[in-house]
């Protein structure tokens, strides 16, 4: 279930993120812009729609969904994706496809803390994020 994931989130680490974003194809002023942020990230659910919302001084995202439901999503570098997320032992998989390429972003809850790791093609970011 989404219950351990819920609650709002502060990134307290990253790693590789920059590498991740240019695998992404972002343009090096928006990595520039986006690696110095420190994004909250608030997960809610309201009967069977999970929602996210990312806030940072870049910019705010907000997404909702149902598990296992395909749908549309625009990223927070603009990008126009299809997006399905699914639970499986533990993990929250939110895969996103756009233009015939693929980028994964995995949650898992470790110790207390949310580990995310997004991975594109060979290339991983690890963020970390504590409960506020």
């Amino acid at each position: 279930m989404v219950e351990p994931f819920l609650g709002t989130w502060k990134l307290v680490s990253s790693e590789n993120f920059e590498d991740y974003m240019k695998e992404l194809g972002m343009s090096i002023e928006a990595r520039n812009a986006a690696g110095l942020v420190k994004p909250s990230v608030s997960i809610s659910v309201s009967g069977e729609t999970v929602s996210i919302r990312t806030e940072s001084p870049f910019k705010n995202t907000d997404i909702s969904f149902k598990l296992g439901v395909e749908f549309d999503e625009t990223t927070a570098d603009n990008r126009k994706v299809k997006s399905i997320v699914t639970l499986d032992g533990g993990s929250m998989i939110h895969v996103q496809k756009w233009l015939g390429k693929e980028t994964t972003i995995k949650r898992k809850i470790v110790d207390g803390k949310m580990v995310v790791d997004c991975t594109m093609n060979n290339i991983v970011s690890t963020r970390i994020y504590e409960k506020v």
